[in-house]
């Protein structure tokens, strides 16, 4: 009994890398590697740009648990990446789920980063991490969302632990940083009129290439009666375009999103597998 009790119970691991190349003026795949439980599957795109589905095949997260994803993108590739389903984190009985991401952009690239939406269930505790590297000329998108429990199941996350930490560099310079934390009594922080005014759904969108400016007051007129703010920075002559966005459930958050993603797409709907 006491040997029974001495095993601990078992975590969730995986590891995943993808970079890609420029070939014969598409993007291709140069190096491929995925361990444990993270998997990356390449459905057709039938043009030149390449989409990355990223799958946790454990079905979900908890305390203890760990994923680590790495992408590249090679010089004038144009490479999305975007999540199977949405990722769940479970109650943790013990220790923080932890995911962190590290992402290179290089010369005249595009990378996208559409994970769909993170769900935060009662008493999870998750620490996040997106490390991303910019070169000239390079475009990047980043799109989170995070949901406080499912709305339409009744369920809140009224307590637990959200940290997520962003590190933006574009040309060596910090372009952006950003920590967030909210622990404990989740539903009394959250509550407040200055964090969320009791909305369970909110996003941010991150984006950054030659064309943020131009880029402002469509997305203002997109965002127009929402809960939601879009702003223009520079940093050391570099360029961003930050937009918070809060909404009372996923459904009618994912409605302010789809046409944002879309606009800084240039056009382009969200991947496929957000709409199954």
């Amino acid at each position: 009994m006491a040997e029974a009790a001495a095993i601990l119970p078992q975590r969730a691991w995986g590891k995943g890398r993808l970079v890609a190349k420029p070939f014969g003026g598409r993007t291709r795949l140069a190096e491929f590697y995925q361990e444990g439980c993270a998997k990356i599957r390449l459905p057709d795109t039938f043009d030149a740009t390449m989409e990355a589905v990223l799958i946790n095949s454990s079905g979900g997260l908890t305390g203890g648990d760990h994923m680590e994803w790495s992408f590249s993108a090679g010089e004038g590739t144009h490479l999305t990446l975007t999540t199977q389903a949405c990722e769940k984190i479970y109650k943790a009985s013990a220790g923080t789920a932890a995911v962190s991401a590290r992402i290179s952009v290089e010369a005249g690239a595009t990378v996208h980063w559409l994970p769909q939406e993170t769900i935060l269930f009662d008493h999870a505790s998750l620490s996040r991490r997106l490390d991303v590297d910019i070169a000239e000329g390079g475009e990047f998108l980043a799109v989170e969302a995070i949901l406080l429990g499912r709305k339409a199941m009744g369920e809140a996350m009224r307590t637990g632990l959200f940290r997520d930490c962003w590190r933006i560099h574009r040309n060596g310079i910090l372009l952006h940083a950003e920590n967030l934390r909210i622990d404990g009594d989740i539903a009394g922080l959250t509550g407040q009129v200055a964090v969320l005014g009791g909305q369970v759904a909110f996003a941010t969108v991150f984006y950054t290439g030659n064309d943020c400016e131009q880029q402002l007051t469509a997305l203002r007129g997109l965002t127009d009666g929402h809960v939601a703010g879009v702003s223009h920075y520079q940093a050391a002559g570099q360029d961003k375009l930050v937009a918070r966005l809060v909404a009372t459930d996923g459904f009618s958050l994912r409605k302010i999103l789809l046409p944002i993603i879309s606009h800084l797409r240039k056009g382009a709907s969200v991947p496929k597998v957000w709409n199954l």
